[in-house]
């Protein structure tokens, strides 16, 4: 049965997913970058973003390898695909990873403009959904078939998919810094009323891996 994941999703002690002034100078906030230092050296991280070989192992590996394990269609919002708001000032973007994407299978991008899809190399195809997040969410079941959706963010997108009862599963990589301001992931969510369990956590030198499951057993 297809499950709703969110994976790798990195935030900082305070409970910052982003931080402040996000932008194209600036993808992941200022001091954004600071959050994904146990992911950026990975093995994993290395192929998908950069096609090599190189890269550590272990386990901040093996959490960031599961997030691609299964996975038949990602939801991201549209600042995870571009820095523009309001109608698509340049139909030339294509997102901020060249050519060929890290994804391999459909994307499904929230947005309230529409655009036509964009087929990429490496099998991923960017979808444009005006419809909300259940619309979204309905095609990349469809497209995942028996494999997995991920929704990989920003933390509004993954608000919504709470707010509503639709994630199953997250996995949270918490960072040992303080970024002050930013884009909180948890706001207003209560993950305990809405079933989350703590089913796994283990630390590493730069970051604290959590995985929670709704109505886990």
């Amino acid at each position: 049965m297809t499950r709703v994941r969110v994976e790798s999703f990195t935030i900082s002690l305070d409970g910052f997913g982003a931080g402040p002034d996000q932008g194209l100078n600036n993808p992941l906030g200022v001091g954004g970058t600071e959050l994904h230092q146990w992911a950026f050296p990975t093995q994993t991280f290395q192929r998908a973003l950069f096609g090599v070989d190189t890269g550590t192992t272990g386990i901040d590996d093996e959490f960031a390898r599961r997030g691609f394990t299964n996975i038949g269609a990602w939801i991201l919002g549209r600042n995870m695909f571009s820095p523009s708001r309001g109608p698509w000032p340049d139909l030339n973007w294509k997102g901020w990873w060249g050519d060929e994407p890290p994804y391999h299978v459909p994307v499904f991008v929230l947005t309230h403009h529409a655009r036509p899809a964009i087929e990429m190399a490496g099998n991923t195809t960017f979808h444009f959904v005006t419809g909300g997040i259940v619309e979204a969410l309905d095609r990349a079941r469809e497209a995942a078939g028996a494999r997995d959706v991920r929704i990989g963010g920003g933390a509004n997108t993954i608000q919504q998919y709470l707010r509503a009862g639709l994630i199953d599963e997250m996995h949270l990589a918490i960072a040992p810094v303080l970024l002050g301001r930013g884009e909180r992931l948890l706001e207003g969510v209560d993950l305990r009323a809405a079933g989350f369990k703590c089913v796994q956590h283990v630390a590493t030198e730069k970051a604290t891996h959590v995985v929670l499951r709704r109505d886990a057993e």
